[in-house]
């Protein structure tokens, strides 16, 4: 089961405040525990929302607005791929993060299981998708 731990944003992170050299000491290790375990298929921070862009669709269009965005605490401000047997062990995971924006500073984190192809009902479009999968960097 694959899942994405998102860490929510905050008004330091948003003004593109660097993580101290402890706290990225501090997340390394987590980092490192992950790839031991065999868990951790990709994770980074994310820039602000300043130097990011949304795309609206509608009326078969698309338009793009520049950030920044408000609400700090709506956007990501980074993130972990992870892959495990169960829901319980991302959660342990997830509880195991170091404090994301330092020591005593507020912060969230939210937990999201992926849809996989398997999750689909078989049809020729999946199969599809099967095979457009396997030629993927990194898959087998």
């Amino acid at each position: 089961m694959k899942f994405l731990m998102m860490v929510k944003a905050n008004a330091e992170s948003e003004a593109g405040v660097m993580p101290d050299d402890s706290l990225v000491a501090e997340m390394t290790k987590y980092n490192e525990e992950l790839v031991k375990a065999g868990a951790l298929l990709d994770g980074s921070g994310l820039h602000p929302s300043s130097k990011g862009a949304r795309i609206k669709f509608s009326g078969g269009k698309s338009t793009v607005v520049e950030g920044p965005f408000p609400d700090p605490a709506s956007l990501i401000a980074g993130y972990w791929l992870i892959e495990v047997e169960s829901r319980q062990k991302a959660l342990e995971w997830a509880k195991r993060v170091p404090a994301p924006h330092g020591k005593g500073k507020e912060a969230e984190i939210e937990l999201r299981q992926l849809f996989e192809l398997e999750d689909f009902a078989p049809s020729p479009t999946i199969e599809k998708a099967f095979e457009l999968e396997k030629r993927l960097p990194g898959k087998r």
